[in-house]
């Protein structure tokens, strides 16, 4: 930033013509050798001019030519839009090109320009520098892909209702098999509740009165997508709502939930087979 302010400053005395004035003699040192005096240094930038386009975002190019400045010597440019520098462009030997020049995001337009000035130079009174012509600077055309994109497989809809009531998932499960086991027994007090347990919408346990002892169940799950297993009460029991503890195993290992329902609402849980 601290460059860009001093660049700026200096194309406004690049403008008003202080940087071109004419040194006389008095300026220099009596003891400084006449025919080093004479070799006048001088940049001439040929890339980018009036009829130049950059592309952005994209890459730029510069070529330039100088009188009296060796190969080692190093020049810096600058990039401008309305006499305001907008961006360093950086500071190269004095190889008469360079490209892949990164162009910061977001320029585009007219009346940009690029600015070279001699760094380190032999005389201190006489720097080379040179402005081009304005040039204009255009965004890169967005290219619609004619790639076919290959559509995720609609996901399947998840039960959210049954029989008018609603369905509240209190846990996902992965389970490594389609063929399962499932033990169901009442949780916490006897209390006269009758359910049926659904899988997939399909009855596996119809109007149970839920016992303290476990009733154990053999079921097969779809593997091609969440299977969905919900606790339907038939009653409330005299103790609401009614209340099941059921085990998920696939053998390997096993799955202990607490299910609620009463007459409005039914907990359940979804059962993913791995693949």
């Amino acid at each position: 930033m601290k460059h860009i302010v001093l660049f700026a400053f200096s194309i406004c005395l690049f403008q008003s013509g202080f940087l071109y004035s004419k040194n006389s003699e008095s300026d220099r040192s009596c003891s400084e050798p006449l025919n080093q005096l004479d070799l006048k240094t001088a940049i001439r930038i040929s890339n980018p001019n009036s009829n130049t386009v950059w592309m952005s975002p994209g890459k730029a190019q510069l070529e330039w030519s100088t009188e009296n400045i060796s190969a080692n010597k190093t020049i810096q440019f600058y990039l401008s839009k309305d006499d305001m520098v907008v961006q360093e462009l950086g500071i190269f030997k004095n190889s008469s090109f360079i490209d892949e020049i990164a162009l910061d995001p977001g320029m585009e337009g007219d009346n940009y320009r690029v600015f070279g000035i001699e760094l380190f130079p032999d005389d201190k009174y006489s720097i080379a520098k040179f402005a081009t012509s304005t040039f204009t600077i255009k965004k890169v055309p967005r290219v619609r892909s004619s790639v076919m994109v290959e559509e995720e497989p609609e996901k399947p809809a998840i039960r959210a209702n049954f029989d008018g009531r609603s369905i509240n998932y209190v846990k996902e499960l992965n389970v490594n098999g389609t063929d399962i086991r499932i033990n169901l027994w009442d949780h916490g007090r006897k209390d006269g509740d009758i359910v049926s347990i659904y899988l997939n919408g399909e009855a596996i346990v119809s109007k149970y009165l839920l016992e303290y002892t476990k009733r154990v169940f053999e079921v097969k799950l779809d593997p091609s997508k969440p299977n969905d297993l919900f606790l339907y009460a038939h009653n409330l029991g005299q103790f609401p709502p009614n209340t099941v503890s059921i085990e998920i195993t696939d053998g390997k290992i096993s799955e202990n939930i607490v299910l609620n329902s009463d007459l409005k609402s039914c907990e359940a849980v979804l059962i993913n087979v791995n693949q």
